[in-house]
C-alpha cells in the first residue's frame, strides 16, 4: 500500500509559475473556500475546468471569476440554466456525468477533488489516474475504496494531498520523522454540538441543534457526522490508508477549541502538532502551494486571546459510532464501504425527519451486521465493486429502516 509522502515527488517550481488547476465540486464548502483562494492567486493560477452538482447559477459565476474553461453540472437537467448563463463568455458547459469524469481528466496539473458522497469517486479516480496531484477532500474514495484507490495513485504516480484539516495536519507533523519512528497518529475532535449532553438528551436532539456546530461552518451532512462523530470514524478509516499505518496506532482525542487538528507521537515521546484558526482555508492553501507556501487569508492564530487548550477522551456510550468504526476498520474490506453507505443513509433520513438522532447509529451498526452475516464484506477490486458494494448496502438499510426508525422516536 503506498502512502502519501511528506517528500516532494516533483522539483520545486519557481515562484512565478503558473499552476494549472481544476475544482471538482467548486460550489460545495470546501469548493468555494478554494475558489475564494484562487480569486486571491494573483496570477499564478489558471483554471481549467469547474464542476458543480446542480447549482447552475453559482457554477456560472464561479466559472467567469475564475476564467475557466469547462464548467460542467452533473446533474443533466441543468444543463440549459448553465449554458445559457454562460452565453458569450467562450466558456465551455457540458452535463452528466460523463462530462464531469472528463473534466478531471483535462490537462490540470492541480486537482481539487471536492464532491461530496460515492458520486466523487469516479472523477477523482480519473484524475488521479492520470498523474495529477489530486488535493483529496472526498472522504468516499478512501472509505469506500482506500487500498484500490491508493494503489491506483501510486501505479500512476500521482500525488495525493490530504485537504481534511485533520489529515492535512497529520500530513505536516510527519515531516518531523521517520515514517518507521511512528508509534502513533492522533485526530482531534471538537467533539460537536452535543459534546456535553446526555444519550438520553442526544437520542432526542433535533436537526437545528444537531447542525449548530461550535467552530466550523460545513454543509449538513458533515455537520451531522460532527454531531454523531461518525466523522472522526470516517476519518480514521482515511487515515488507515493515506499514511499506511495500522488501526492500533489511530486515536480520537476530543479538543473542543479546534485550534490542534492532528499529531504525530515518536518512538523518542516526541508529540508534533499542527495548530491554526478553525479555517477550512489554512489546509486548501496548504495543498494548493504544496511543496511551497503561500499567504493565506485566514485569521493568524493567537494563543494568548485563547488563553488555554483542553483535551478530554471521547466518550464511547454516548458516541457508538467510535465503536463501529473501530469494528469496520478491524473487519476491513468492504466493511468500511458499508458503514459509510449506511450513514448517508441514515443522515439523509435525520435531515428529512424520518428517524432520530439516535436511530443513525442504530441503524449503521444494524446494516453492518446483516452484510457480515451475509458474507457481503470482501475488499472491492475496482471501482464498479465499490459502487456496488455501496449499492447493496444503501439497499440493506433501507431494509432495515422501518424498524430502526419506529424504535428512535
Amino acid at each position: 500500500m503506498q502512502a502519501v509522502s511528506p517528500l516532494p515527488r516533483t522539483e520545486r517550481k519557481p515562484a512565478s509559475a503558473v499552476r494549472t488547476v481544476t475544482v471538482l465540486g467548486a460550489t460545495g464548502s470546501v469548493g468555494t473556500s478554494t475558489v475564494d483562494l484562487l480569486k486571491r492567486g494573483n496570477g499564478k493560477y489558471r483554471v481549467e475546468a469547474v464542476t458543480a452538482h446542480k447549482n447552475a447559477v453559482q457554477l456560472a459565476q464561479i466559472a467567469r471569476d475564475l476564467n475557466a474553461r469547462l464548467a460542467v453540472v452533473a446533474d443533466p437537467s441543468a444543463y440549459r440554466e448553465l449554458k445559457d448563463a454562460l452565453a458569450g463568455t467562450g466558456i465551455e458547459a457540458a452535463s452528466g456525468e460523463a462530462a464531469s469524469i472528463e473534466a478531471a481528466q483535462r490537462p490540470a496539473e492541480w486537482v481539487m477533488a471536492a464532491v461530496s458522497g460515492s458520486v466523487g469517486l469516479r472523477s477523482t479516480l480519473a484524475a488521479a489516474k492520470r498523474g495529477a496531484t489530486v488535493a483529496l477532500a472526498n472522504k468516499e474514495c478512501l472509505v469506500c475504496a482506500g487500498a484500490m484507490f491508493m494503489r491506483t495513485a501510486a501505479a500512476s504516480g500521482a500525488t495525493v494531498l490530504p485537504v481534511d484539516s485533520e489529515h492535512n495536519a497529520i500530513f505536516q507533523a510527519l515531516t518531523a520523522g521517520p515514517r518507521e519512528d511512528v508509534s502513533r497518529i492522533v485526530i482531534t475532535a471538537s467533539g460537536g454540538p452535543f459534546r456535553t449532553w446526555t444519550r438520553e438528551q442526544m437520542r432526542a436532539a433535533k436537526l437545528e441543534q444537531a447542525l449548530k456546530h461550535p467552530n466550523w461552518s460545513m454543509g449538513p451532512k458533515i455537520t451531522i457526522d460532527s454531531a454523531t462523530m461518525f466523522n472522526k470514524v470516517l476519518e480514521l478509516i482515511e487515515a488507515h490508508h493515506l499514511f499506511a499505518v495500522e488501526p492500533a496506532k489511530l486515536a480520537v482525542l476530543v479538543h473542543p477549541q479546534s485550534i490542534i487538528h492532528g499529531m504525530v507521537e515518536y518512538r523518542d515521546g516526541s508529540v508534533v502538532a499542527q495548530l491554526g484558526s478553525p479555517d477550512m482555508r489554512i489546509p486548501i492553501a496548504h495543498c494548493l502551494a504544496w511543496p511551497t507556501r503561500i499567504d493565506g487569508p485566514a485569521a493568524k492564530l493567537d494563543l494568548a486571546k485563547i488563553g488555554s487548550l483542553t483535551f478530554e477522551a471521547p466518550d464511547p456510550d454516548r458516541f457508538p459510532a467510535l465503536e463501529l468504526g473501530r469494528r469496520a476498520l478491524e473487519t476491513g474490506g468492504a466493511a468500511p464501504t458499508i458503514l459509510n453507505a449506511a450513514n448517508e443513509v441514515a443522515v439523509a433520513a435525520f435531515i428529512g425527519g424520518q428517524i432520530g438522532f439516535g436511530g443513525i447509529a442504530d441503524l449503521v451498526e444494524a446494516t453492518l451486521e446483516a452484510a457480515e452475516r451475509r458474507n457481503a464484506t470482501a475488499e472491492p477490486q475496482d471501482i464498479d465493486e465499490a459502487l456496488a458494494v455501496d449499492h447493496m448496502a444503501r439497499s440493506l438499510a433501507h431494509d432495515l429502516f422501518p424498524e430502526i426508525a419506529a424504535k428512535s422516536f
